[in-house]
């Protein structure tokens, strides 16, 4: 095994065995029991399976599951994270493209994966680490021979214009990189606290995974539902003593909205890091108010390039209509803001934010087309191989060297911390019995999701089927059934027209 994930891990089980890792609100596991569960899981999954293969988790929001992850690893394949909690079709779908021939679940989700699609062996977590099998030092190094920095460490699902989800294949490499990066600038120690908000089979949990094996701070899981009580959710950052947020921006708007600083204010904080859309001014204003010692931090970037790709340790005063830039590249990534002809563009022009670097994604699992599409030679660069990744949002560079973010260039949207595709939508509606013309809008203001659609079909039965087939976070906010779809004079639908509505 050369360099990998299971290095940091090994480092972290030498200097801090006895600390804690990560936490929630039922369990606590040091770095020394989280390696023995990695041992005995690795074991187990290498005694099925050889290296270099997919392992479908689906576990759910407690310790264990990072323990799932690196167990996998130590085995030397790769995972891809599932949650329980979005439709079947959705799981369905996600295990037609990665093709895995074993999956990890815990038991209280063994029988809805029964349920699913899936023709390969389920193990129980909780039978691995119960059971009394013995862990095989030799079996796992010798299923790590092939382990290296270019492996595949995880492959997370984004959403896909075509109704497929796309699997966004990340490596050893990449995740290092990311982690040293934000280890930079945030430099934390075996202090400090980070407390998770994201679902962790999101791109943005790997920072809460990965950042305490290269530092000795420890993760505690905050339970989901307390994210709708505030004053629940501030009093678990002070009983766990949280330093650390990296948190989406809906999460850090929720607070703010509903008051939760009028009853209380977390006393440990340090650091909020946020990420995933834009911050409106008036609720980074509340936090500023009541917390005006601690560092705020804008991130932004795709999964395609492993996570935030650029940041901004936010300086002024926030009013309610600030915008704040998305900053600088970190240290192992390039921005290009590219024109429509692939040439740079000058300062305070617009252009396509493109990243280069070696964070960039390894590809789309199993879609060489797509992956040919998104990761294209350096047009600026005719003199070797050099990747960047297309990422579809605009920027403009400020005189003072800060990227601005300036929207999307085709109709993917930045929603509840979610890539969504427009279009996928418009194919999920276009297949509801009754449905004849649908065109999907985004209200970036006041970030709703408009159907807009002509048929015989109830705006009722659109959104239930939404319910039952695709997450939470994609289901339309409004549902309007027009006499017509109302269309320019070459054809295409008054995109326009139907904004009217968002008044």
């Amino acid at each position: 095994m050369k360099d990998s994930v299971l290095t940091y891990l090994d480092s972290a089980v030498s200097k801090y065995a006895d600390r804690i890792v990560y936490s929630d609100e039922n369990s606590r596991m040091t770095f020394s029991e989280l390696n023995h569960c990695t041992m005995k899981i690795g074991t187990w999954i290498a005694r099925l399976l050889e290296p270099g293969r997919p392992v479908a988790v689906m576990t759910g929001r407690h310790v264990y599951t990072p323990a799932c992850y690196l167990g996998v690893v130590r085995a030397g394949c790769f995972y891809a994270p599932m949650d329980a909690s979005v439709p079947v079709q959705r799981l369905n779908q996600i295990l037609g493209v990665i093709d895995a021939q074993l999956m990890l679940v815990d038991r209280e989700h063994l029988e809805k994966a029964r349920g699913l699609d899936f023709g390969g062996t389920i193990c129980v977590m909780e039978d691995i680490l119960e059971s009394e099998a013995e862990m095989d030092d030799m079996l796992l190094e010798k299923a790590q021979e092939g382990l290296h920095e270019l492996s595949p460490l995880y492959v997370i699902f984004t959403s896909g214009s075509t109704g497929v989800p796309k699997g966004v294949v990340t490596s050893h490499h990449s995740l290092m990189c990311y982690i040293e990066d934000v280890q930079e600038v945030l430099q934390l120690t075996e202090e400090d606290v980070l407390g998770s908000q994201s679902p962790l089979d999101y791109i943005a949990a790997i920072r809460d995974i990965y950042l305490p094996l290269r530092t000795g701070a420890s993760t505690y899981i905050i339970p989901k539902n307390e994210f709708a009580m505030p004053t629940a959710l501030f009093e678990t950052l002070n009983r766990e003593r949280v330093t650390t947020l990296c948190w989406s921006v809906a999460g850090i708007e929720l607070p703010a909205r509903l008051g939760a600083f009028d009853c209380m204010t977390p006393q440990y904080l340090k650091r909020v890091i946020f990420s995933g859309s834009v911050l409106r001014g008036k609720y980074l204003k509340v936090w500023q108010q009541h917390l005006p010692n601690v560092v705020f931090i804008n991130q932004y970037g795709p999964t395609e390039a492993t996570a935030s790709c650029t940041y901004y340790i936010v300086q002024e005063k926030a009013e309610d209509d600030t915008v704040l830039p998305i900053g600088v590249p970190y240290g192992h990534y390039s921005i290009l803001l590219l024109n429509e002809d692939g040439g740079r563009t000058v300062q305070g022009e617009v252009g396509e934010i493109c990243v280069g670097g070696p964070c960039l994604a390894l590809g789309y699992y199993g879609d060489s087309s797509r992956t040919e599409a998104s990761f294209i030679q350096n047009p600026q660069n005719p003199h070797y191989r050099e990747l960047i990744y297309r990422t579809g949002d605009l920027g403009r560079l400020r005189a003072d060297g800060m990227l601005e973010f300036c929207g999307r260039k085709d109709r993917q949207i930045k929603h509840m911390g979610h890539r969504v595709e427009l279009e996928e939508l418009e194919a999920a509606a276009a297949g509801i019995e009754g449905v004849a013309e649908v065109t999907v809008l985004y209200d970036s203001e006041k970030e709703l999701i408009w159907l807009f659609y002509t048929g015989t079909a109830r705006p009722k039965d659109i959104v239930m089927y939404f319910r039952a087939n695709l997450p939470a976070f994609m289901v339309p906010r409004k549902v309007l059934l027009l006499d017509e779809m109302p269309v320019l004079p070459n054809g295409k639908t008054d995109m326009q027209r139907l904004k009217q509505y968002f008044k």
